[in-house]
């Protein structure tokens, strides 16, 4: 197999001063629009590695108006094996206080009106999220980020771009989640399509605004939270990039697609199929 090229979806805080060799912005087309930015590619080490600012440079992409088909699409146009989100989040339970990191292993989609596939009419693809994360990538990026991260977590997917009311964040602790965020969905549905490895670490920002006796979360408060939390995730990254193997084995992520399209190639629609040559042509050929 050959070696790893890491897709790291998150804030521009994340390659700052990050040691990057070579380091380029790209701009990568696709045939689902434009992706949120340029892409930030390098080397560190022996590993490739390749970031994505998801709100674009500047923060100037809402989380419901994100393109994730073509952010999904752009990492594998370039060559990106496994993608690693980096995403803040809210706390729905006491034991994650802000500053703490999760590595996530479940979600809850309560998203609404996102384009959640590539596939569609014309060429139809059911795959399987019941585990919706690499566990090999996520364990890499736990011991990446040391003592103190809480190894699982089941993300709870809002819509966004408003906070939640009380009402729905203390329903949202009754379904047993401990963190909530806006972007994860339908981005980790869309990495498993394009066979793309996936590993979530949240950064909790706050605590949601399930404490009825603490005022309730707002910007300033995220941002401060966010400043403090760039130093440590950007070390967690530059840990994970030095500490991969040498040569990346085979995941069986890697050709999930082989039990996922339904559709008869004689049935197959050939314009879905031109628009789906990045993330689907191995297994469509």
């Amino acid at each position: 197999m050959s070696g790893w090229h890491i897709g790291i979806i998150g804030g521009s805080g994340l390659y700052d001063d990050a040691g990057i060799e070579d380091g380029r912005w790209v701009e990568v087309a696709t045939p689902w629009g434009p992706p949120s930015d340029a892409i930030f590619t390098g080397r560190v080490g022996a590993a490739r590695v390749s970031f994505l600012p998801r709100h674009g440079r500047g923060h100037r992409i809402s989380p419901d108006a994100l393109n994730a088909r073509a952010n999904i699409d752009a990492l594998k146009r370039l060559g990106v094996t496994d993608a690693l989100a980096v995403s803040s989040v809210g706390s729905l339970v006491e034991e994650r206080p802000p500053g703490s990191f999760t590595i996530v292993d479940q979600f809850i989609d309560r998203t609404k009106g996102r384009v959640s596939s590539f596939f569609g009419t014309g060429c139809v693809a059911h795959v399987s999220m019941a585990v919706p994360v690499c566990p090999r990538l996520s364990a890499l990026v736990a011991d990446a980020a040391g003592a103190g991260v809480d190894r699982g977590g089941t993300y709870l997917a809002m819509e966004g771009p408003q906070f939640s009311t009380r009402a729905e964040s203390l329903l949202y602790r009754q379904w047993g989640c401990h963190v909530i965020g806006m972007t994860a969905m339908p981005e980790a549905k869309l990495a498993r399509e394009a066979e793309l490895p996936y590993a979530l670490v949240g950064m909790v920002t706050d605590y949601d605004c399930w404490r009825e006796n603490e005022a309730a979360v707002d910007v300033t408060q995220v941002l401060a939270q966010l400043s403090a939390n760039a130093a440590k995730a950007r070390d967690m990254v530059l840990a994970l990039l030095h500490s991969l193997p040498a040569e990346r084995a085979a995941s069986p992520i890697d050709t999930c697609l082989d039990a996922a399209i339904i559709t008869a190639k004689s049935a197959r629609d050939p314009a879905l199929v031109a628009k789906l040559d990045a993330v689907a042509g191995r297994a469509l050929a």
